[in-house]
């Protein structure tokens, strides 16, 4: 798409950025396999689902990432990735479900749209684990990052607009 074209659609969302993919399927700039869309999300497939059936389900406006995601918006972002849960589990069968948010590159986002991974599981699929197969953190490591979160929520400090 020529770029003066994509800046006027663009426009027409000023909430959107003008170098973001998903922003673009917002637009409709791009296609997309949608499954679903509403005045406050979309779902669609992945270029290269890990499953069949694999859906993210991102917020219209561009919102990079969980800690720029406000409340109504989480609301908005939640009530559809159970939708797009559940219409998964009654479409097409599976063994499982997994649901993930990833923030920042460390945490493997690749694009910066907050999106919402929902991956239908079979026993078989190539997806493997997810998680490692042990950890050796000490009781003395988890109990000092316990005591960090919890004096971080009591302060405040973790609602949205006292954020860093």
């Amino acid at each position: 798409m020529d770029r003066q074209r994509l800046q006027a659609a663009l426009m027409m969302h000023p909430d959107s950025d003008l170098d973001c993919d998903f922003c673009q399927i917002v637009t409709r700039e791009e296609p997309a396999r949608e499954v679903l869309r509403t005045d406050k999300v979309v779902a669609f497939f992945p270029l290269d689902p890990a499953t069949l059936g694999h859906t993210l389900v991102i917020p219209r406006e561009h919102i990079p990432d969980l800690w720029s995601l406000d409340d109504q918006t989480a609301r908005d972002l939640t009530d559809a990735t159970l939708r797009i849960a559940r219409a998964i589990r009654a479409a097409i069968p599976l063994d499982g479900l997994n649901i993930i948010q990833s923030n920042g590159e460390a945490a493997t986002q690749t694009v910066f749209h907050l999106h919402v991974h929902v991956v239908p599981r079979r026993a078989d699929d190539a997806m493997g684990p997810i998680w490692p197969a042990e950890t050796h953190w000490s009781d003395m490591d988890k109990n000092d990052v316990q005591d960090r979160i919890r004096a971080t929520l009591t302060s405040g400090a973790g609602e949205q607009d006292g954020a860093p």
